[in-house]
């Protein structure tokens, strides 16, 4: 397993797991089979009704509490000084864990600077390794950096070949905050895995479409948290350490970027008036 090391020198596994969309029936057994086949790092959220799941299979699997890497993020009904330290333990109970190794704001509405305020809290008194958000653009970013005390150590948003996140890894790398990709696989949109560009480098290396996504992803620095319920697929997207792509192949898949998301905008008003209507 390949690491980066954080802002505050905390080390996190550049490929791990995520939960969403996973069935409540199907979610504890999917935990614990990424486990059995080697990650380390799990990704869930407040938000996706999972985390007492995947503390469930945190407390069976046979791994040490400090060898496994878990990521949560705060919801934004809970985004506010009060809401968010109450939903930090609640998080913490159903983890079954004393600490969050990555706690996030999940989205950049409602008072994201209360809530970040009582993550600085969580992080002083050891209940969060290291704080950071989630799908915050480059000018949201900025202007928290500028206003806390604990910098932000990461940002999580929509990063595939598609939108590789050009500006906003810039933007990120002046600021110290390590960029994490949700839907490293886009989905399957834009004919993802029909992709003959991928296709192709992928046949060179004997290797999937999806390990040469992810493979881009990785030696780009972005850590990765690729989801499947199958033991198999698991497998097959943590192979990916055995492989390089050429600095030619890196090119030809630096050029699918469109610089646009594959899902919505943040920035767009219907967006954010999405977001209004489910947390009513």
């Amino acid at each position: 397993m390949q690491y980066i090391t954080l802002n505050n020198g905390i080390k996190m596994p550049i490929l791990g797991y995520g939960v969403y969309q996973i069935k409540p029936e199907e979610c504890e057994r999917c935990v614990l089979d990424a486990i059995s086949v080697g990650y380390r790092a799990i990704d869930t959220a407040q938000a996706y009704g999972n985390e007492e799941l995947v503390g469930n299979a945190i407390q069976k699997c046979s791994i040490p509490r400090q060898e496994l890497f878990i990521t949560t993020k705060i919801w934004i009904t809970n985004t506010n000084y009060d809401k968010t330290k109450q939903s930090i333990e609640e998080s913490l109970r159903k983890l079954k864990t004393d600490y969050i190794d990555l706690l996030l704001i999940h989205q950049p509405f409602n008072d994201y600077y209360g809530a970040y305020r009582a993550m600085e809290k969580a992080y002083e008194q050891g209940k969060a390794k290291a704080i950071g958000v989630s799908n915050f653009y480059p000018d949201r970013l900025i202007d928290l950096n500028h206003f806390v005390r604990i910098k932000p150590a990461a940002n999580q948003v929509e990063t595939h070949v598609f939108q590789q996140q050009k500006v906003t890894r810039e933007v990120m790398q002046k600021l110290n905050t390590q960029i994490i990709s949700w839907g490293p696989f886009a989905e399957g949109k834009n004919n993802f895995f029909q992709n003959p560009v991928l296709i192709e480098i992928g046949k060179k290396h004997q290797k999937s479409v999806a390990q040469v996504a992810l493979r881009f992803l990785i030696q780009n620095g972005i850590v990765v948290i690729p989801k499947s319920t199958r033991k198999e697929r698991m497998e097959e997207n943590f192979d990916v350490f055995n492989f390089s792509l050429s600095n030619q192949e890196m090119a030809s898949i630096a050029a699918l970027d469109t610089g646009h998301s594959l899902f919505f905008s943040h920035q767009d008003p219907k967006t954010v008036e999405w977001f209004m209507s489910i947390v009513k």
